[in-house]
């Protein structure tokens, strides 16, 4: 299994460590768009942060929160969560709390896709990637400008070219390994640490979202004041979480869809109280 850890920066000067540097940019973007609409973030808030990958939206929250912030954050896949453990310890890891595990509608060891080459792919649907792969190819495709910079280059190739270049990059980004990965509940975290209040639960978990909501006990859910979910529209999954989230209070609602991602079934929802 490939976990090499390697050194990188980000955009704000601040050194951290990764698997894969292409990736840091891509993710580093996508994070800052988790805090828009209603959701806010401030000063002495409790985070849940649920598919933490090497941790960038932790340690964005924290900068951001000027390192007044309680952090909870998991991530399942064990050369992953090494890297993100490694980034809590570098900056704080008493403000950043670090679990190795995901989370879902209960306590369980499953199996994941581990994508050494796209580890923010790594899914606990294994037999989806297929699809997967195909929403992402059809979404560069179509979607050639707003996509990350080494594949927006390819709009200098002819269309056939460009084509043959995406697919190739996609398969290798998806080129997968088994690994066994321990998963808990929401519930349980809050009931363990004697948690009274998360300010914001935000979850990117690829296709393992509505385990995730559906983990939380009914006496739990008014604990919640907002949360920032990326959907897979599957089996009419959008209107389901909605639905969800609207009747544990969570009533502002906004849905959005990223440029890259128009055509797709990937959208963001965004819910916090009135």
């Amino acid at each position: 299994m490939q976990n090499i850890i390697q050194e990188t920066k980000l955009p704000n000067g601040k050194k951290i460590f990764c698997l894969q540097e292409k990736e840091v940019p891509v993710l580093y973007k996508q994070i800052q768009g988790y805090i828009k609409y209603g959701i806010e973030l401030h000063e002495g808030d409790i985070v849940f942060d649920v598919g933490a990958n090497i941790g960038l939206f932790a340690l964005w929250a924290y900068q951001n929160c000027h390192k007044n912030v309680s952090i909870y954050a998991f991530e399942p896949i064990p050369p992953i969560f090494n890297v993100l453990q490694a980034n809590a310890q570098r900056f704080d890891s008493d403000k950043i709390k670090v679990f190795p595990c995901g989370l879902s509608q209960e306590s369980k060891s499953i199996t994941f896709a581990y994508n050494p080459n796209a580890s923010m792919l790594s899914t606990a649907y294994p037999e989806e990637l297929n699809e997967l792969k195909n929403q992402l190819n059809q979404a560069i495709v179509r979607n050639l400008k707003q996509a990350p910079k080494a594949f927006r280059l390819l709009r200098l190739f002819p269309s056939f070219m460009r084509s043959l270049i995406i697919q190739n990059r996609i398969e290798k980004a998806f080129k997968s390994e088994r690994v066994t990965c321990q998963l808990k509940t929401v519930s349980e975290i809050i009931s363990e640490h004697n948690i009274e209040q998360i300010d914001l639960l935000k979850i990117d978990v690829e296709k393992s979202e509505l385990d995730v909501l559906l983990g939380i006990e009914a006496q739990d859910w008014q604990k919640i004041k907002q949360i920032v979910v990326e959907v897979h529209d599957l089996e009419h999954r959008l209107q389901t979480i909605t639905n969800l989230l609207k009747e544990h209070g969570l009533s502002e609602i906004q849905v959005e869809q990223e440029p890259i991602f128009h055509g797709s079934n990937v959208f963001n929802v965004y819910a916090w109280r009135g």
